[in-house]
């Protein structure tokens, strides 16, 4: 089968995911939320009709189907994906069409060396002459000669051309694009990102949205001593994490009067630690607000002075909500290799400084009392400043621009 035609668009895009598989009877809801948010991240794009099969699912796109695999590869739930091309329910024509699909996958490998092969059929339509094992032959029969390079092997094989026999149509698909794998987004619940501008806490808030958790965010912005520069940086970053769930609510919450009070009332060593109490204690409002049942932080354990054990408790108990800390012990590096991996980094180390660089401390505290936290805040009139921040907090919905 020389001189196969050029393979042209694919018609749909096979979709695997593994941990839904394991979910017993609530299954059928967290496939149900996967087909939900499959259909918004692919709204800007074209509309889909999404099929679910035993394991699997089968988007249909109007157009652009390409694409719509690409963004798949940004939805939670979703372990692998493989672009798919149609043809005739008869051997001959699934024939013609694994040899172009097989020719297609086989430019993206060097040009010399042998590739491993097989072909691993699937047989919906059980009218069809052959069985999965006969058509298996069928397939490697006809096109094994036309490539000497490829050697059959049938476990991990460099190269696996797929064919799922349907009632209506035969698919055929060898490329298997990675998803980010975990659980659908809203699955588990809500959850309260405390968002700074750093690498940490966008890293957290994907962790928590991998792990089905829908994802609202607070960042705290004191004007006049941090600009507009850093706001862009914490929305730019918003943006970016939005590509991971339907939609993002994003709330600024002025933090110039909590701090210049702390600045002025409290003790220098302790300022950073009493900050991070107050933005607990803001959050957890705006987290009622939003229905979330945690709050999510990028801290990790030892990586600066507010993050020993004892200050994590001090700042800890200002909040009656779980926090979430995904990144708790983790390095920088591997913070670091994974901000890069979801497309934060390059915004998060813009030069733009957060709040928390406001009025630090030259010796701050590394081992916080909590006692000496609540004496210091006696003198702070905190629930006036929390509520006067929580009035004035901007709410912003951030959408993704894909």
């Amino acid at each position: 089968m020389t001189g196969a035609a050029a393979i042209g668009a694919p018609e749909m895009v096979l979709v695997r995911y593994g941990e839904l598989a394991l979910k017993g009877k609530n299954r059928g809801a967290f496939e149900q939320a996967l087909v939900r948010n499959i259909e918004a991240a692919t709204r800007l794009i074209a509309p889909v009709r999404v099929e679910r099969r035993r394991g699997r699912m089968a988007v249909f796109g109007e157009r652009r189907v390409s694409d719509v695999a690409r963004r798949l590869q940004d939805v939670f739930g979703i372990k692998s994906l493989s672009p798919a091309w149609g043809c005739a329910v008869a051997p001959e024509a699934i024939a013609e069409l694994a040899a172009r699909v097989l020719a297609d996958a086989l430019a993206d490998f060097p040009p010399e060396g042998p590739i491993t092969f097989r072909v691993a059929s699937s047989r919906a339509e059980k009218r069809f002459p052959l069985s999965s094992m006969e058509l298996d032959r069928f397939i490697a029969e006809r096109v094994l000669p036309d490539h000497p390079r490829l050697k059959v092997r049938l476990e991990r094989p460099e190269l696996s051309l797929g064919i799922d026999v349907r009632p209506e149509r035969a698919y055929v698909f060898v490329r298997r694009l990675p998803g980010p794998g975990g659980l659908p987004v809203s699955t588990l619940g809500r959850g309260m990102c405390l968002l700074s501008g750093g690498i940490d806490s966008p890293v957290a808030a994907w962790l928590a949205m991998k792990r089905g958790c829908r994802v609202a965010f607070v960042s705290f912005h004191s004007p006049p001593y941090i600009g507009e520069r850093s706001r862009k940086k914490i929305r730019d970053l918003v943006g970016i994490l939005a590509r991971y769930q339907p939609t993002s609510r994003l709330y600024v919450a002025p933090f110039t009067e909590v701090q210049t009070t702390i600045r002025d009332r409290a003790p220098q060593p302790y300022r950073t630690v009493l900050y991070r109490r107050m933005m607990q204690r803001i959050a957890t409002r705006l987290a009622r607000r939003e229905k979330c049942g945690a709050l999510i932080t990028g801290e990790s354990l030892g990586q600066v002075a507010s993050q020993t054990l004892e200050n994590l408790t001090c700042i800890e108990a200002a909040t009656d909500l779980p926090v979430l800390r995904p990144l708790v012990t983790f390095d920088k590096e591997e913070a670091i290799d994974l901000a890069r991996r979801i497309g934060t980094f390059e915004v998060s180390t813009r030069p733009e400084p957060d709040c928390c660089t406001v009025f630090m401390p030259e010796h701050p505290v590394l081992r916080g009392n909590l006692a000496a936290c609540e004496e210091a805040e006696a003198a702070l009139e905190v629930e006036v400043l929390v509520d006067r921040a929580v009035r004035a907090s901007e709410k912003l919905e951030i959408a993704s621009d894909v």
